[in-house]
């Protein structure tokens, strides 16, 4: 983990704070823009910044801030598809 990034993650409620600032990170997001994302705020698809080469950009990164491995069959067409299920996707691997 790198000094610059929030301290592991070693809580469920961490998550969703921790998944907006990786947004925001990667995609070059505004912080106002990803505070306002809702559950069934829609991802891919909807976001011009999210497209293929931005998804491994921000499944390295993933990988990285949650210390998590995302194995490629932990992917499916529903992980980005909005924030609640991109947030339900990091719960369940940091759970693991």
């Amino acid at each position: 983990m790198r000094a610059n990034h929030p301290s592991p993650v070693g809580q469920a409620d961490t998550i969703d704070p921790l998944t907006r600032t990786l947004l925001r990170d990667v995609l070059g997001l505004s912080q106002e823009r990803v505070d306002a994302f809702e559950a069934d705020t829609p991802l891919f698809g909807a976001l011009p910044e999210l497209d293929s080469m931005a998804v491994a950009g921000l499944l390295t990164e993933m990988e990285d801030r949650f210390d998590i491995l995302i194995e490629d069959d932990d992917i499916d067409g529903d992980t980005f598809e909005t924030f609640g299920s991109l947030v339900a996707f990091a719960r369940g691997k940091v759970a693991k």
